[in-house]
């Protein structure tokens, strides 16, 4: 079934939360929206401990998701695009 508008929207916007991030991290939301503020500000505290490995593999999997989300919506619009020219010469799409 392909997608329509509003599922290929909802996938593509759908991104990461703060609640996501803090569950991940395991902390509370509030210590990972303290630690995302710039450092002289005055409720600023440390980011968690081996934030980047886990940033890193949420960036992994959410860059996963949208490559396929991607693949997807390729695949809809190589196969209209090639519709589109049967009978207008020998054009292929790989």
């Amino acid at each position: 079934m392909a997608m329509d508008f509003r599922q290929a929207t909802d996938e593509l916007l759908a991104g990461i939360s703060h609640e996501r991030l803090a569950e991940v991290l395991g902390v509370s939301v509030s210590s990972v929206r303290q630690a995302r503020l710039a450092e002289g500000a005055k409720a600023h505290r440390k980011p968690p401990k081996d934030w980047e490995d886990a940033v890193a593999g949420m960036a992994e999997i959410e860059g996963y998701r949208l490559l396929k989300l991607a693949q997807s919506l390729d695949k809809v619009v190589k196969a209209r695009w090639k519709s589109s020219r049967v009978g207008k010469g020998s054009a292929t799409v790989k």
